[in-house]
């Protein structure tokens, strides 16, 4: 069995890709020359190159534009930055030019919508999908948020007493998704269960 990380990366990535390329053995990124930076600044290196971000952002809402007519699909797409992918405010501000809705994943996370939100950088009407595994803060926390008037946050619920603390704490309308749980089994060394709720139980869960 492959359980080496160098295993991992060549299984999950290609490359090189459309952004990386590499001239005369020296790694170029949208065609900033990373050895010369790498040898200015040392290593570990981290570049965030802004106008890549937009670029990524509409062209995914393009390619489901362009499934939507294709299919006749009757639903609507609305793009969900995941504030763990990078909680930096530059890159952020840069992710909100473009029409986009929130997915948090911790309650540090629902701190940066309440910050955005005093800003005035969001609106209390844009969706706020709440994934990932719920400490109690998590839950208090964007559960004030619903009380607060932000109308479309939508806790992804992992099990059942998840529900029932929600149910608890909110005092409006709630509206929430149900995570199914992966029952597969792991066909690799890496292979990470996912929370959610089993088969078997998430239709008698979503009748009750």
């Amino acid at each position: 069995m492959k359980n080496k990380y160098a295993d991992l990366v060549e299984q999950t990535f290609d490359f090189p890709t459309e952004d990386f390329k590499v001239n005369n053995n020296n790694l170029s990124w949208l065609d900033l020359d990373l050895t010369s930076i790498i040898e200015k600044y040392g290593t570990p290196l981290k570049v965030t190159y802004l106008p890549k971000i937009s670029s990524q952002i509409q062209k995914a809402k393009n390619l489901f534009e362009n499934s939507i007519k294709k299919h006749n699909y009757k639903g609507n797409y609305n793009y969900c930055y995941c504030t763990k992918s990078s909680h930096f405010s530059f890159v952020l501000d840069e992710v909100l030019k473009n029409d986009v809705h929130i997915e948090t994943s911790s309650g540090f996370d629902i701190d940066i919508i309440e910050k955005l939100f005093e800003k005035g950088k969001i609106k209390k009407s844009q969706f706020i999908i709440c994934n990932g595994y719920k400490k109690l803060t998590y839950i208090e926390k964007s559960a004030n948020l619903i009380n607060q008037g932000f109308e479309n946050l939508y806790p992804v619920i992992d099990n059942k007493d998840e529900l029932n603390t929600y149910q608890n704490l909110v005092n409006e309308k709630l509206r929430f998704g149900i995570r199914i749980a992966s029952e597969e089994d792991p066909k690799f060394e890496f292979y990470t269960s996912r929370l959610g709720i089993g088969y078997k139980d998430i239709v008698p869960f979503y009748i009750d």
